[in-house]
């Protein structure tokens, strides 16, 4: 899961036949499925990641796509959309074990997520500066080689 809050981390697909789309997932990109009865709910992997959900729409729900957004802090980023213009159409909720999500719409209508894990994410490592690269051997000694006159 990515770590830094703002990153996709959860993909969700509402479909009005949650069977017939996780056998077509299956079938034609090989994704792996879990179902979890306790919620009606399938998880999956996708290749590349990130994964995600999938389920019947909620209530008012069309079928479609869901994309969530890591937070560090539900509350404060409510804060901040509805300051800048977007609507919260679901409040805070659990996701009992897991963790919390709130459903909001941007300014032009397009409906997002936040998902805020139980256990806050790591903090992202700092990457490593590349190092200067040296020559190979192979590449010096052939350049020796040719240098000492070789004959070929």
């Amino acid at each position: 899961m990515a770590t830094k809050p703002g990153s996709f981390v959860h993909i969700e697909i509402a479909s009005t036949d949650p069977e017939r789309t996780r056998k077509f997932l299956e079938d034609v990109f090989e994704w792996d499925f879990e179902f979890r009865p306790e919620m009606e709910y399938h998880t999956y992997e996708a290749p590349s990641g990130p994964g995600g959900g999938l389920m019947k729409p909620m209530e008012g729900q069309a079928p479609g796509i869901l994309n969530y957004l890591l937070s560090s802090d539900i509350e404060g980023d409510v804060r901040k959309i509805e300051e800048a213009g977007g609507r919260i159409l679901q409040p805070k909720m659990e996701i009992p074990g897991v963790g919390w999500w709130a459903l909001f719409q941007e300014p032009t209508g397009i409906s997002l997520a936040l998902f805020e894990p139980r256990m806050p994410p790591r903090p992202a490592r700092p990457r490593a500066r590349a190092r200067p690269r040296r020559a190979s051997s192979r590449k010096a000694s052939k350049g020796r080689a040719k240098g000492r006159g070789r004959k070929r």
